[in-house]
């Protein structure tokens, strides 16, 4: 398998790549299998523990995959920002599942981006 990061293809005023703050020391917790078949991850709970903790820790890329964090625009406090983002948040890319539909795997408080 492999991620692909097509918000790259925005250029830098759309998004800016980031890696995830490595965390000392991850573990797994949760693992939904069926989920990680139905995107094709090709890992398994059990058997790849480790590496998945890793991936998702922030600690290792998987899957040659680019991470981004992204920018964007909206209201906040009664007043419109051009330039909001994603300021804790690390896009690790984006892959077809097995039905066809295009899917972003992304981190949540994965450490400070350029948008924090």
């Amino acid at each position: 398998m492999q991620l692909t990061n097509g918000y790259l293809r925005l250029g830098p005023r759309f998004c800016s790549r980031e890696r995830p703050v490595p965390v000392r020391a991850p573990e797994l917790f949760l693992w939904n299998q069926t989920l990680a078949d139905e995107l094709g991850l090709g890992l398994d709970g059990e058997r790849d523990r480790e590496r998945i903790a890793a991936w998702l820790g922030g600690n290792e890329t998987l899957f040659e995959s680019e991470p981004v964090a992204l920018v964007y625009a909206g209201h906040q406090f009664g007043s419109f920002v051009p330039r909001l983002g994603d300021g804790r948040a690390h896009v690790l890319g984006d892959c077809v599942d097995r039905g066809g539909t295009r899917r972003d795997l992304q981190l949540k408080g994965s450490g400070p981006t350029l948008f924090a």
